[in-house]
């Protein structure tokens, strides 16, 4: 189940293969299978929207781009596919809070097979980063953050909490359907209960940036080889993984989870029979395509 209003996790983004993945279900496709067949250039252009790629650099970042897909393909998919069989099994019947956290530590656990798989692409790329590339980073993080400043921090309360909500409707619309203006209404009051915490998940993502382009920096300044700066990009995604349970953040976070899967929890329970037989299809698609991809259609 997809987290609503959390920060980018620039972890997932810089090897972002399995969000290729789970954000064609989040991103508003209808098919995986679509998404995921573009995902390889989808992920080059991204990362060459931060690092502006050149030359030779370029050339081995798609090919590394290519090879992590082809075992993310092959290995992967077929995992993908049967996680989202339990998630349709628990909405043909009665979910509890419970089964919506366990939802989300699996998701979480494949997010750190991923990470730990794509070390040695990660590992290159950062080895052939230059300076000017890491400044490039920091302007679009900056122009990333003044984004996410103006659309979910400026303004008055009335103005966050809309902008919050409109942003989970895009979700619970995919999953579901179009929601009756009384279902909204449910949705909105409960959408409104939870902590408005845009400033702390600013500070979350500013706090990961900032790691990503230190480690960048120690790469390139102390001119690290290969095993040393594989060493530095493992303890940082320890970092980021952990984080939820370090003692100056493990409150936030916590309540955090609570609130976002009681509100989904929400969603679910006022669903109606069609709009939950709407999202049993969506989900069989998104298998069937899992399915199709894994054996190479």
């Amino acid at each position: 189940m997809k987290k609503f209003n959390t920060p980018d996790n620039l972890l997932r983004r810089t090897i972002a293969l399995f969000m290729v993945a789970v954000l064609a279900l989040a991103a508003g496709c209808s098919s995986v299978k679509f998404t995921y067949n573009q995902g390889d250039t989808l992920l080059y252009w991204w990362m060459d929207s931060y690092a502006d790629l050149e030359g030779q650099q370029a050339d081995i970042a798609k090919r590394d781009i290519d090879n992590l897909f082809k075992w993310h393909r092959q290995t992967q998919l077929r995992d993908y596919a049967a996680l989202l069989g339990g998630f349709q099994r628990q909405l043909a019947g009665n979910p509890t809070q419970a089964d919506l956290l366990n939802a989300y530590r699996e998701i979480r656990v494949r997010g750190e097979r991923l990470a730990a798989r794509a070390v040695p692409e990660i590992t290159t790329l950062a080895l052939s980063i230059k300076p000017d590339q890491i400044a490039n980073i920091e302007r679009k993080f900056q122009s990333k953050n003044e984004e996410y400043r103006k659309k979910f921090i400026q303004g008055n309360t009335e103005k966050r909490q809309k902008a919050r909500f409109k942003k989970s409707m895009e979700q619970f619309d995919l999953w579901f359907g179009n929601f009756s203006s009384e279902q909204e209404a449910t949705l909105r009051r409960a959408s409104d209960a939870r902590p408005l915490d845009n400033e702390a998940w600013l500070e979350e993502r500013v706090w990961r940036q900032r790691r990503i382009v230190g480690v960048l920096r120690k790469i390139q300044q102390e001119k690290l080889n290969r095993e040393q700066a594989a060493a530095q990009i493992q303890a940082m995604q320890r970092e980021f993984f952990t984080r939820m349970e370090s003692p100056e953040r493990k409150a936030f976070y916590d309540t955090s989870l609570d609130q976002t899967t009681k509100y989904i929890l929400t969603a679910i329970r006022i669903a109606t029979p069609a709009q939950k037989k709407h999202a049993q299809e969506r989900m069989q698609g998104w298998i069937t395509d899992f399915q199709g991809l894994a054996v190479g259609k």
